[in-house]
């Protein structure tokens, strides 16, 4: 019993980790540096899509402050609707 009791718990742990949104920058998705035009463009249409951000502080050779983060599922349509 205990050891259905577990497996449980780690099921209900697995599906509320699935369950969270990825958030990840622009150099993370597109695999190289975004430039601050391309920045701006997507924050002010997360903005205007009322869609929510997160922020972390990078620290590289070029590059030291805060990166606006999206949900990469926001990031997919966002460029998608681009290449149109």
């Amino acid at each position: 019993m205990i050891f259905l009791h577990i497996i449980c718990l780690n099921l209900m742990k697995l599906i509320i980790y699935n369950m969270e949104e990825e958030y990840v920058s622009l150099f993370d998705y597109l695999g190289k540096p975004a430039g601050e035009k391309l920045g701006l463009e997507v924050a002010t249409a997360a903005g205007k899509a009322g869609e929510p951000t997160k922020r972390k502080m990078v620290t590289n050779a070029k590059y030291t402050g805060p990166v606006n983060m999206f949900r990469r599922e926001f990031l997919t349509e966002y460029f998608n609707q681009q290449k149109r």
